[in-house]
């Protein structure tokens, strides 16, 4: 096993500080686990670091996030280390004011022949027959519906 890359020497302030965390019990959960990893990785204490399997037994933790956590904080610091990376996804929306508009007004126009009532999938279908969007799923057009209060019953 090659020899671990970012090791953990907590200063006794920190150590203070990571209990506290830890016995309080009143952060997050992730917050919460981060702070017991760092406790059992710490090289500073009487009997060493705990090795990554041995903490991901006991607390149920993947090695990945293990890893993870004492990279960070070797590189970013304690409180960095303690507080999860914010995931930045990217959700481009598929519709935009002019093309809701037109969702509306085929919701409320009357339905196709042979329907009583317009379904999410149909009006999908329709706009995408109309050219608005290239596509689009029936989830993204009953948020749009939700959005405006706007009920196909």
């Amino acid at each position: 096993m090659p020899a671990k890359r970012y090791k953990v020497k907590l200063s006794e302030e920190e150590r203070q500080k990571l209990e506290q965390i830890t016995k309080n019990g009143k952060s997050a959960a992730a917050k919460i686990n981060h702070a017991h990893i760092l406790l059992k990785a710490d090289e500073n204490q009487e009997e060493g670091g705990w090795k990554e399997q041995s903490i991901s037994d006991i607390f149920n933790i993947s090695i990945r996030t293990i890893e993870r956590v004492r990279q960070r904080f070797v590189e970013e610091g304690l409180y960095n280390a303690l507080v999860p990376r914010p995931r930045h996804t990217l959700k481009l929306k598929k519709l935009d004011r002019e093309t809701e508009a037109h969702l509306i007004a085929i919701a409320c126009s009357s339905p196709p022949e042979g329907r009583s009532r317009w379904t999410l999938r149909l009006l999908a279908d329709q706009i995408v027959t109309k050219g608005y969007v290239e596509s689009i799923s029936h989830e993204s057009v009953r948020q749009v519906l939700k959005k405006t209060n706007l009920s196909l019953g």
